[in-house]
């Protein structure tokens, strides 16, 4: 494999309202957002990656092809602080044993422990914790 100089410099999440969702993923993160320019609204950089919203004009319509996976140490705690801030559970994947969320305009995310676990060949989690 060849070296590349090119890294991932942010993640962009297309929405309908970037201040709305710039909002919740900031209280879930704990990283503020610092800046604002045309349709983009950005949270603090951390770790070199940059996290951003982009107005658009469509609503989201289908499965994202892309999703974040966030630690905690308590999920079903974090479950119910997302969906005090505007989240929610999607039931449709509650077989798979991660716990999926979704945030205000749809875009599903994992919340997974931060201890050790395997995943069978479905993708299915099993705790070892």
């Amino acid at each position: 494999m060849a070296d590349s100089s090119m890294q991932i410099n942010a993640l962009i999440v297309d929405a309908t309202d970037p201040e709305r969702l710039a909002a919740f993923w900031s209280e879930l993160l704990g990283r503020p957002v610092v800046g604002r320019m045309g349709p983009y609204v950005w949270l603090r950089r951390e770790n070199g990656l940059g996290l951003g919203f982009q107005r658009t004009a469509e609503p989201k319509s289908s499965k994202n092809r892309m999703h974040f996976d966030v630690t905690s140490p308590d999920p079903a705690a974090e479950q119910q602080r997302i969906e005090m801030l505007g989240g929610h559970r999607l039931e449709q994947y509650a077989g798979g044993g991660f716990l999926v969320m979704a945030d205000p305009e749809g875009n599903e995310f994992c919340i997974i422990p931060e201890g050790p676990f395997e995943l069978d060949d479905e993708g299915r989690a099993n705790y070892l914790g």
